[in-house]
């Protein structure tokens, strides 16, 4: 018993960091993944863990322990969420298709994620989860959360790290980052659609009998559906660049939280 009270502080550090990784992380934070399972799976996941480093590291839960709670809930929810930053991206690309193709107005209620999201976000999201899976990428974010006690001890100073403002531009360059991939993912579509605008414009100009209010919805959903057909063979090899970016990302986060242990 005595053992086990020296050990539990440590491991209850440990298991603050993998929840709160979990809360945030994609796949794991789905609402469609069951509560029960997330607290299991970070339990053993923690246990894992502890049992590896765990021992190395005197934990004593004297006032300053509380401070060391917050600490690590802070690590895991940083880690978690740069990594689904990189999830919003085909979000953030499908909400600019869809202002474009006139879908915009027809939001809908993500089961996923529970917030309203855009009709061409959704699908694309649901790919890339697909895609995610199939590429063993959970097993890699459960990798990276047990890698980075090499980066990030128990013992580390991270509070230091963030009064330095490094966390913070790391995250604005990060987010920074993803809106210019968000961009670039929608530029196909949406210059297609200001093209078939500018069409419809002249179409205007030259035959005002013609009612582009009327006919111009349609034929931006038309035209935005068939460049959607052309563009989904290329969307695998896209996911998979952006897993690359996410995990490059993973990896400055922890040069830069290195800094402080």
């Amino acid at each position: 018993m005595e053992i086990i009270m020296q050990a539990f502080p440590a491991f209850l550090l440990v298991f603050c960091r993998i929840t709160s990784f979990f809360v945030v992380a994609p796949i794991f934070s789905s609402r469609t993944f069951p509560t029960t399972i997330k607290i299991g799976l970070a339990f053993f996941v923690s246990m894992i863990v502890f049992l590896t480093i765990g021992f190395d590291t005197k934990v004593t839960a004297d006032a300053t322990y509380i401070l060391a709670i917050i600490r690590e809930v802070f690590a895991g929810l940083i880690i978690g969420y740069t990594s689904h930053l990189f999830f919003t991206v085909v979000q953030t690309s499908g909400a600019l298709m869809d202002m474009q193709m006139g879908f915009g107005i027809a939001n809908i209620v993500d089961p996923i994620s529970g917030v309203s999201a855009p009709i061409m976000g959704n699908l694309k999201y649901m790919l890339m989860m697909l895609v995610f899976l199939s590429l063993n990428g959970h097993h890699y974010l459960l990798a990276a959360i047990m890698d980075s006690y090499k980066w990030l001890p128990l013992d580390n100073k991270l509070f230091q790290v963030y009064y330095g403002g490094h966390v913070t531009e790391f995250l604005a360059r990060t987010f920074a980052d993803t809106f210019l991939l968000a961009l670039q993912i929608s530029a196909p579509i949406v210059v297609s659609m200001f093209l078939t605008d500018f069409g419809l414009a002249l179409l205007a100009r030259t035959a005002p009998q013609y009612n582009v209010f009327v006919i111009g919805i349609p034929i931006k959903i038309l035209v935005g559906l068939a460049l959607l057909v052309i563009l989904l063979p290329g969307f695998s090899a896209l996911f998979q660049m952006l897993f690359d970016h996410m995990f490059n990302a993973l990896e400055k986060l922890f040069v830069v939280l290195k800094s402080s242990s």
